[in-house]
């Protein structure tokens, strides 16, 4: 039987911050351009694929509180020529779980209001690079102490590198993390595969890793963290898509 999914799990992280409580709706939509082959004597029309084309649409509510809130980061992220970091997480963001991982552009921001409901926003994400369907490594439980994570099994190994994205919303550690994403072929003996920049100290950020092209991606992936200090903690989130 199908195991199906409850839309209120649905974790939405762009760069460094936690946005799930703020939207109520997220879409994400894949394409690719299709030209035209079709020549005298076909019997039916014929195509070639060519670029391919990703969208994130998030809708849900106003918030305008300097800093923390929707209206300030989505007014500064239009137009912005760096690029978002955009994890969504359909079944919520437990190990093991779907993730939809995009580099894009904002290209739309509105806020619309009427007197009967509460005001709402809604915005969309352009890739440049398409939307990418990976795997939640870390759930964003709050880690103090060096350790690994739990591994996700892929099935087999990969042969086209990938990318790993990390978002730290929450980080009240008085020392400095260091997180990697390792693979294994056997879920037993791993090697480093993705090693983020070092989080400083109480330090919220974001982070995308591309992993070559033609670079081996082992059958099993987990998260490794060193964390120093002797106080407080943080939240990572770790996703990473095969190619």
């Amino acid at each position: 039987m199908p195991t199906f999914r409850h839309g209120k799990n649905v974790n939405v992280f762009i760069d460094e911050f936690d946005f799930s409580t703020y939207f109520n709706d997220a879409s994400a939509s894949t394409s690719v351009d299709t030209a035209e082959t079709s020549a005298f004597g076909t019997s039916a029309k014929t195509y070639i694929t060519g670029h391919r084309d990703g969208t994130v649409s998030l809708s849900g509510m106003f918030e305008g509180t300097a800093s923390t809130g929707t209206d300030e980061f989505f007014d500064n992220a239009l137009g912005n020529t760096t690029k978002a970091l955009v994890i969504v997480a359909p079944e919520g963001h437990s190990v093991g779980t779907g993730a939809i991982v995009l580099e894009a552009d904002d290209t739309s921001y509105e806020v619309s209001s009427a007197i009967a409901d509460v005001v709402q926003v809604s915005a969309e994400f352009q890739s440049s690079d398409a939307v990418e369907h990976g795997k939640i490594l870390s759930s964003g439980s709050a880690i103090s102490a060096t350790g690994t994570g739990t591994s996700v099994d892929n099935g087999a190994s990969s042969t086209n590198g990938g990318a790993g994205f990390l978002s730290v919303p929450v980080n009240t550690r008085d020392g400095n993390i260091t997180v990697k994403i390792q693979h294994s072929a056997d879920d037993s003996t791993f090697a480093d595969l993705v090693t983020f920049t070092v989080v400083s100290s109480t330090t919220i950020t974001s982070e995308k890793i591309e992993v070559a092209a033609g670079t081996t991606v082992n059958r099993y992936l987990r998260v490794n963290y060193t964390v120093a200090g002797s106080t407080g903690s943080a939240t990572p989130v770790v996703a990473f898509t095969r190619r």
